[in-house]
């Protein structure tokens, strides 16, 4: 299945989004290996730079519109895509010691491997989602999915209004809503908030 496909609807960014999310997991050996070394907390960063990734090269979108439309800062989009995907492969061996941003380069490697077919989606995916939904993490890509295109900051209400009806670890959505602080004034730090506000 070809990922490519203009114009791109905001069904298949998402999607496609949702992809290069998966694959970058597997990259990293999976979510089993996120959790032994305790990595769980790149997930959020993994989503924002899914979507980045995925609306830089499939809706040919300007940095700039990019950032409006995640309500992220443009030098975010900017460190993303600019990532080095060599330079993050070798921080993830243990072989460099300084830190590229390391969501957008296993995004952008996830990227390609999507283009070259290298995902083996068909065979992977049930499992990939099982294991998040065990796991109690594939909610990131959900909420990202669910808020984009709001201005941050941005109020309890409007969180409301996108997010009403879904639960996490089963907690609604409402109740962990309003035990956050607000503003909330970007979408990495909605996910922050979440997670810590989920934790056992």
């Amino acid at each position: 299945m070809e990922v490519i496909g203009k114009p791109v609807n905001e069904r298949n960014i998402d999607s496609i989004a949702e992809r290069i999310f998966h694959e970058s997991i597997r990259i990293l050996g999976g979510l089993r290996n996120l959790v032994e070394y305790r990595n769980l907390t790149w997930l959020p960063s993994l989503a924002e730079a899914a979507y980045v990734i995925a609306l830089k090269n499939e809706s040919i979108k300007t940095n700039r519109e990019i950032a409006e439309y995640l309500g992220i800062t443009e030098q975010t989009v900017k460190n993303i895509l600019s990532a080095d995907e060599n330079r993050v492969m070798e921080y993830l061996k243990g072989e460099a010691k300084e830190k590229e941003h390391i969501a957008g380069g296993l995004a952008k490697l996830a990227y390609k491997a999507i283009k070259e077919h290298r995902d083996n989606l068909e065979e992977r995916i049930e499992a990939m989602e099982e294991g998040a939904k065990s796991l109690g993490i594939d909610w990131a890509v959900h909420v990202l999915s669910s808020i984009k295109g709001l201005s941050f900051p941005v109020r309890k209400e409007e969180l409301l209004e996108r997010l009403r009806g879904y639960k996490i670890k089963g907690k609604d959505m409402e109740s962990i809503l309003n035990n956050l602080s607000y503003p909330i004034n970007s979408p990495a730090e909605l996910l922050h908030r979440i997670r810590e506000s989920i934790k056992d």
